[in-house]
């Protein structure tokens, strides 16, 4: 198989050289602390870092904790992500994902704004990523006759589904002592479900008829 120059694949490499450089030269402990996103650094509480708090959503997005953290983060990232880049272009998947980041920040700060643990890792931007998939590749219901209504059904059962899913990980991952940032993952997932139609190509047939040329 033939290693293709995307945006998806690019993103993934820089994720895996954020996690070795992060586990074998920079050190774990300070990297978490500088280049993780803290809620508090949002709600201006003084906490040091030679990167500045508006973009630790992104740099965040690099970091993970262990080999299942990443494995799992680049394996969605490479299939849901290459298929995706295929419709829309390797712009708007990168503009996806880095919406998805932030987004997922802005989440993990309106549940718990005073929160001084950094949060790390590409879940919140690879949610993002499966919402606008599962819209772009899912099997849509017709519940309604308007396609604007069902669209939008469609997408908030996905959204409820989702919800329902990160909330039974969030008390399994308690239960056996795991942090997992919830709120992100809930807010990477809206990201991809709201902007899925915005950074859809549009399609050639529904635009209007060239005028013609004398």
């Amino acid at each position: 198989m033939t290693l293709r120059a995307t945006a998806t694949n690019f993103l993934a490499a820089v994720a895996v050289l954020g996690f070795l450089l992060t586990e074998y030269v920079w050190g774990i402990s300070e990297t978490y602390m500088a280049a993780g996103f803290i809620p508090a650094r949002w709600s201006g509480i003084a906490l040091d870092s030679v990167i500045p708090a508006v973009l630790t959503p992104l740099t965040a997005a690099f970091l993970h904790v262990d080999v299942t953290h990443i494995g799992f983060n680049l394996l969605v990232l490479l299939y849901c992500g290459n298929l995706l880049e295929s419709r829309l272009g390797s712009v708007r998947m990168t503009m996806l994902f880095v919406a998805g980041a932030y987004l997922a920040a802005v989440a993990q700060w309106w549940v718990d704004p005073a929160a001084a643990l950094p949060m790390i890792g590409a879940s919140g931007a690879v949610s993002a990523i499966l919402g606008a998939f599962a819209l772009s590749f899912g099997s849509r219901r017709q519940l309604v006759a308007s396609s604007g209504l069902n669209r939008f059904l469609n997408a908030t059962w996905l959204f409820l589904f989702w919800i329902a899913f990160q909330y039974a990980l969030d008390l399994y991952g308690r239960v056996e002592g795991t942090l997992i940032a919830t709120p992100a993952h809930v807010g990477g997932f809206l990201a991809g479900l709201l902007l899925h139609r915005w950074l859809s190509p549009v399609r050639r047939s529904l635009l209007p008829p060239s005028p013609p040329t004398a």
